[in-house]
């Protein structure tokens, strides 16, 4: 079974150095997420993490995985992201985590709501598949009611639409 989820592991990180290599187009406005660093493997693909990766690892530090107006299907660009969070949950079996989804004003509260747990569903199951456990994961939906950017254009809207990989126990 570990063999099986280093091979995911392994498959993950070679989809998100391929989709960093990638020739990037700009998106119509609509769908546009806000500019990041794009994520590469990272630095030790051994798993060998200590406990204090989590502040100096430049993959694991990047916790915020967002997402296309209306969409909860994750971009490929934050597929490295999510292998490094995995491959640190495979190694630290007592590390929990709360993913925290978010949405934009746009829609009813309970349209939002859902749309929230969609996108931390979709963080749970990605993270899942590349050898994290599943009693490590939490989801939470906050829908619209925790804003980053409280303004009403596609600039702050593309900001809200995220999940947060919140470490609630390392």
């Amino acid at each position: 079974m570990k063999t099986v989820a280093r091979v995911i592991v392994a498959a993950l990180l070679v989809a998100g150095i391929a989709a960093c290599a990638k020739k990037t187009t700009t998106k119509p406005d609509d769908t546009q997420v806000p500019s990041t660093p794009t994520t590469t493997a990272p630095a030790d693909t051994s798993g060998r993490y200590t406990r204090d990766s989590l502040e100096t690892d430049s993959c694991l530090r990047q916790r915020v995985v967002y997402f296309d107006f209306d969409s909860s299907s994750i971009n490929p660009q934050f597929q490295a992201q999510i292998a490094c969070h995995a491959a640190y949950l495979s190694q630290f079996p007592d590390a929990r985590v709360t993913l925290e989804g978010n949405t934009d004003e746009r829609g009813s509260r309970e349209y939002n709501l859902g749309l929230g747990e969609r996108r931390g569903n979709a963080v749970q199951s990605a993270l899942s598949a590349a050898g994290a456990s599943s009693a490590q994961l939490n989801v939470v939906s906050y829908g619209e009611e925790r804003p980053v950017d409280r303004g009403h254009d596609e600039a702050a809207w593309s900001k809200n639409r995220r999940v947060e990989i919140v470490y609630t126990a390392k």
